[in-house]
């Protein structure tokens, strides 16, 4: 990362310098050569992100930290350079640092970006991976083990655990994985066990196994050895921004935020939902136009489809889609439920007689969800959230409810994370953290890799 990085600024510099002055050699500014500004700037910006925690090992492969220490480092850089030249009164071309600077970033984003991608991809692969032992006791325990596994792109790997003297009940096992991990020793040995095993993080799970005296003498035995250490609190699927630390006589508190579902940002997200709206229908009605010839001229019935929906809080609407399958289909629905291949509230199945051959194009690029861009303008819809599922109010029950606190999007978590494979449960974790931890960012975030889904053809649920 810091050679990557080095690179990014050199360019972003040297670019800067020739949009601004050209080729033009032994350039000085006070008598100094820009070559040496253009270094001391370059150092600098290195030490600013060093600074930062831009290389800090436990922020790469997941999260927004990892750009935001980025983007802090570049703007102490452009601080402290105004300063510095202010001071020594160096009268540095204001257009080489406004062009050289803000590239630089972009540049640094991008290769974080692409940077990102092989890590989360050769974790996938089992490469690059954290070596953790998990304390706790043996339900607390597997269940956080079961958690670090399923997200393979924070690139833990679960080695082993160590449970408390005492025997515990034995859980059902719910995956393989519980049948795998070994228990390596107890709670009282954690420190030594982590040492002789070769691990580079101890995570303790939120349990009456492991008290706070355990952990302490556990942070302490660990001290020197670059062993991290992490503890899980019992609150699950809370995003960083709403958890914050209030220590109160040396206990850290976590304060948790309650799920804004109204106020400023709310109403910023409908704007943005509006004008985009607006913006994607004027930019995309030549498609419009070509899809829906398309479809009458190679099925009979009407080229849009029209259904009802729950939106939110559970009112009805009818979402606009172009139509992917014969004008029957949903007289041939009753038969075809036995064949269903998923859980919960969804149905699919492979290779659905119902879908026309231009709709199975239609739904492997997601051309046929642009209609609902028509929902997002009449307010029942958001370019992000939940996906609006064809049941009826009634079917939403217990948790599974909670997903009706914000208007259903075009696209969402699940459409991006797993698309149409995601088994029930998975689709409904992930609708209820975005319900609790949604932002402006985290919509943009989605919709960026709503279209990298897109171009790569995963075809949306």
């Amino acid at each position: 990362m810091a050679c990557l990085d080095v690179v990014a600024v050199t360019v972003a510099l040297c670019g800067g310098y020739f949009a601004r002055f050209g080729v033009v050699r032994d350039l000085r500014v006070g008598g100094v050569p820009y070559v040496f500004v253009g270094a001391l700037v370059g150092a600098g910006w290195i030490a600013a992100l060093v600074g930062a925690g831009a290389y800090r090992v436990r922020f790469l492969g997941t999260g927004a930290e990892e750009y935001k220490r980025i983007t802090n480092g570049t703007f102490r850089t452009w601080s402290i350079t105004a300063v510095a030249c202010y001071a020594a009164k160096v009268d540095v071309a204001r257009g080489f640092v406004l062009l050289a600077i803000p590239s630089g970033l972009v540049l640094l984003l991008g290769c974080r970006v692409l940077a990102r991608h092989w890590l989360v991809t050769g974790r996938a692969r089992g490469r690059s991976m954290h070596r953790v032992l998990v304390v706790g006791d043996r339900t607390s325990a597997y269940t956080l083990a079961r958690q670090l596994h399923r997200e393979h792109a924070a690139g833990f790997t679960v080695v082993g655990t160590c449970l408390p003297d005492q025997p515990t009940p034995t859980p059902t096992p719910t995956s393989p994985l519980d049948d795998e991990l070994p228990v390596l020793g107890t709670v009282a040995d954690a420190a030594d066990v982590a040492l002789a095993s070769g691990v580079d993080t101890v995570a303790i799970a939120a349990s009456s196994a492991a008290p706070a005296e355990a952990v302490r003498r556990i942070a302490w035995a660990l001290e020197g050895s670059g062993i991290d250490l992490v503890v899980a609190p019992s609150i699950t699927d809370v995003a960083g921004p709403r958890v914050s630390v209030r220590p109160v006589a040396g206990l850290p508190l976590l304060h948790v935020d309650q799920p804004e579902l109204s106020g400023a940002r709310w109403l910023a997200k409908q704007l943005v939902d509006r004008v985009g709206a607006v913006a994607l229908l004027g930019l995309l009605a030549p498609v419009f136009v070509v899809t829906a010839a398309s479809i009458r001229m190679t099925s009979p019935g009407p080229a849009m489809f029209r259904q009802v929906r729950i939106g939110r809080d559970g009112q009805e609407f009818r979402v606009f889609k172009f139509r992917t399958m014969y004008a029957d289909a949903e007289g041939r629905l009753a038969a075809l439920r036995p064949r269903n291949e998923t859980d919960g509230l969804l149905f699919k199945i492979a290779d659905d007689p119902r879908v026309t051959p231009l709709g199975r194009f239609l739904r492997r690029t997601s051309l046929d969800e642009l209609p609902q861009l028509l929902n997002v303008l009449l307010g029942h819809m958001s370019l992000v959230g939940p996906r609006p599922l064809p049941v009826k109010d009634s079917d939403f029950v217990g948790d599974v409810r909670r997903r009706l606190r914000v208007r259903p999007g075009i696209t969402g978590l699940w459409q991006v994370a797993g698309r149409s494979q995601l088994a029930w449960e998975d689709t409904v974790r992930l609708d209820l953290y975005y319900v609790e931890n949604w932002t402006i960012s985290l919509d943009l975030a989605i919709m960026l890799r709503t279209v990298g889904a897109v171009l790569r053809g995963t075809g949306a649920c």
